[in-house]
């Protein structure tokens, strides 16, 4: 993902709950969208997405809110054998 970021380690965005964040972020960073979302908008199955340490898969995913100061993380699954 840093490959469309400019190779940032943090990045700031704003919405009410994820999914806007995450449009937010396309904006900033097209492309962005396409790698964090299949083709029906869902968050894809190896990305995982954090709200201040809590999978937002287990709140309400992309509706999940989010208020200033929250912290947000992206981390794409890593598989091999």
């Amino acid at each position: 993902m840093r490959k469309l970021t400019s190779d940032q380690e943090l990045v700031q965005a704003a919405g009410a709950n994820i999914g806007e964040l995450i449009d937010d972020l396309d904006k900033s960073f097209p492309g962005m969208k396409d790698r964090l979302c299949d083709q029906n908008g869902s968050v894809r199955r190896f990305v995982n997405i954090f709200l201040n340490d809590e999978d937002i898969r287990f709140l309400d995913d992309k509706a999940t809110a989010v208020k200033e100061g929250d912290e947000v993380s992206i981390v794409p699954a890593i598989a091999g054998g």
